[in-house]
């Protein structure tokens, strides 16, 4: 469950659920990677990511990208865009969807994950739809035939109605936990996107530790040697 911990009319904040991230899960990034293109990049463009180089950092073939990962017309080398127009985006949504390449550095691998997991019903909103982070929100519930919809409980805080925990409202295609899974695997891939780079940074920095903790080791036995006399 979500707790809300400011009045639901006043837009606060929830409290943030971790999430738990690891870009080198391989698995889990290649299905969030599926995942994205399966629900968000119809309005949500990655401009900053290259097919290629996805595919490169995960081991896929061009085959296999084309089969589950990019859309129907574009070529291994092209960057992740939307087929959205800017100006349809503001017609429908009021604003155009942002592209989300360093939505993960703005907003944080936590925010994301209880973003995703925190929509719930509002008849009041024109997409039926309202979200505990992000109060207002002008984005639909595009995950819900996996979740399924969620209502919202409210308690008296000083006299103001407050959501305090949402609750099922019908059942979606899966289980909690594995709608739990496919959000980390969603935010792993967003986490990835922001920075592919850290991929190649974090192996180095390991190696560089690695080699600085021998250099350790051999300073203090030369240390050893050279003051053996002394003491």
């Amino acid at each position: 469950m979500l707790l809300w911990a400011a009045a639901a009319g006043a837009g606060g904040a929830a409290h943030l659920q971790d999430a738990d991230v690891d870009v080198f899960d391989i698995h889990s990034v290649r299905r969030g990677a599926e995942y994205y293109v399966s629900y968000c990049i119809g309005c949500h463009s990655v401009k900053h990511l290259r097919y290629s180089r996805f595919a490169g950092d995960y081991g896929l073939s061009e085959q296999e990208m084309s089969k589950s990962i990019m859309m129907a017309d574009a070529r291994v080398h092209d960057t992740m865009q939307t087929a959205m127009r800017s100006r349809d985006g503001e017609v429908w949504f009021g604003v155009a969807p942002p592209d989300l390449s360093l939505i993960a550095r703005a907003r944080g691998a936590d925010w994301l994950y209880t973003y995703l997991k925190g929509f719930y019903l509002d008849p009041s909103r024109p997409t039926g739809s309202n979200n505990l982070v992000f109060f207002d929100v002008g984005m639909p519930n595009v995950l819900w035939e996996l979740q399924g919809m969620q209502k919202p409980v409210y308690r008296k805080t000083a006299g103001v109605d407050a959501i305090d925990h949402l609750v099922p409202a019908s059942q979606g295609k899966m289980t909690e936990a594995q709608f739990d899974q496919a959000v980390t695997d969603i935010v792993n891939f967003l986490v990835y996107a922001a920075e592919p780079g850290q991929l190649q940074r974090i192996r180095t920095g390991k190696y560089v530790l690695f080699g600085l903790l021998i250099f350790v080791v051999l300073f203090y036995k030369l240390k050893k040697i050279y003051w053996k006399g002394i003491e």
